[in-house]
């Protein structure tokens, strides 16, 4: 993990637009009493309009951004997840939809709904919801430039979910890591929550009694772990998961969602080798864990924890369908297929990029195992989307 000292510095237009942020958010710990939990510095951080990481307008994947996600590398991950959305989209018919969370750059939707048409599976309405106006914008026009005009016009970008009782599919990748989360610690056996507070006018983490809610959700996980966190022990937990999921889902009478993600199960999430939990910052493709730093200009995250989300699915009334890591997904989605038609293309240089693009998403080393991928279904199947590698018997 890389120390911040060693981070290369903001530019001076980026750091301006990080003080705007930040003296907002000191404001807000003014107007608090001092005080503001962490999981609302994140939200703020990540979400605040027109400042935040995800809300202003810095670029975000790829190389000359902070992060990669699959999509990005190219379109073998949309190529194969289509494949399994297919399933889900011909058992609904032609009134389906899709509701893809976030959007990143448009990549993830171009490649889908080609695969899909191919497929004969396109939906009836493809929309993301995506928070920010640039990239919105900037899906917009990728969309629009490289989707046949009956293609872009199943397109739409919404506010929320959908507000009416809708048949379809749910598609979020890496979405749930970057929900606001409070972080708590463990103190003579009792339970406290971080608290960001002003030292002087920089940000520093305090630590106050938790509330009922949170304090309920941590003694939850111990009697899911059978044990009681010892003396020291920090990390994050989502107590708002299971409202979070049936928010998203909203009015699906018929349908399914798909989750991709890096975690762990609720075991080895909350294991001994983690005391200090899974927080940590991503900068210029540098890891950190200095989340207070540079408010807008960094991503902050959290692992998932998947068991949480096995149990928020069913509690929002879908049926568990399946987890397992992204490889095995993929495996079990057509990427023999793929790699197929990659071995037969001509030019060296595009069928090296294609080879090296599997491996980032399957090779244990790379995103193949750190990623993983939760399936629920409610009055439909994947089939077998799930059966190469599940590792439900692990939740």
């Amino acid at each position: 993990m890389t120390h911040p000292s060693d981070l290369p510095p903001p530019e001076p237009e980026a750091l301006a637009h990080s003080a705007r942020l930040a003296g907002h958010i000191r404001e807000e710990i003014r107007a608090a009493g001092g005080a503001i939990p962490f999981s609302r510095f994140m939200e703020l951080a990540l979400y605040a309009p027109g400042l935040g990481y995800y809300s202003a307008g810095a670029t975000k994947f790829g190389a000359a951004g902070d992060f990669v996600t699959a999509p990005e590398l190219g379109p073998v991950f949309a190529a194969c997840v289509a494949e399994a959305l297919a399933i889900v989209l011909r058992q609904i018919g032609p009134r389906a939809r899709v509701l893809e969370l976030g959007g990143g750059s448009g990549a993830f939707a171009e490649v889908a709904l080609k695969r899909l048409m191919e497929l004969d599976a396109l939906p009836d309405r493809y929309a993301i919801l995506e928070p920010s106006a640039t990239l919105r914008q900037r899906q917009r026009e990728r969309l629009q430039q490289r989707l046949s005009p009956p293609l872009f016009e199943l397109v739409e970008w919404v506010d929320g979910p959908f507000p009416d009782d809708w048949h379809g599919v749910l598609f979020a990748n890496e979405v749930i890591d970057a929900l606001p989360t409070p972080r708590f610690a463990i103190r003579d056996g009792e339970v406290y929550e971080e608290h960001v507070v002003l030292d002087g006018e920089a940000f520093a983490i305090e630590l106050r009694a938790a509330d009922e809610f949170l304090r309920n959700a941590v003694r939850f996980v111990e009697r899911c772990l059978g044990r009681a966190l010892p003396d020291g022990y920090r990390s994050e937990v989502l107590p708002q998961l299971p409202c979070w999921v049936q928010a998203v889902a909203g009015g699906m009478k018929r349908g399914a969602m798909l989750f991709v993600d890096y975690g762990y199960v609720r075991g080895e999430y909350y294991s001994d080798e983690r005391r200090d939990g899974t927080l940590r910052a991503f900068y210029r493709h540098r890891m950190h864990a200095q989340p207070l730093l540079w408010p807008g200009l960094q991503d902050i995250t959290a692992s998932v924890d998947f068991t949480a989300l096995a149990e928020a699915g069913v509690a929002a009334g879908f049926d568990f369908a399946g987890y397992c890591t992204q490889a095995s997904f993929l495996l079990g989605n057509g990427l023999a297929d793929v790699l197929a038609r990659i071995e037969k293309i001509d030019d060296e240089v595009e069928r090296l990029r294609r080879t090296q693009e599997v491996k980032r998403l399957t090779l244990p080393s790379e995103m193949g195992e750190r990623f993983q991928v939760m399936g629920f279904e409610k009055d439909v199947a994947f089939g077998a989307a799930f059966l190469a590698g599940d590792l439900s018997f692990r939740l």
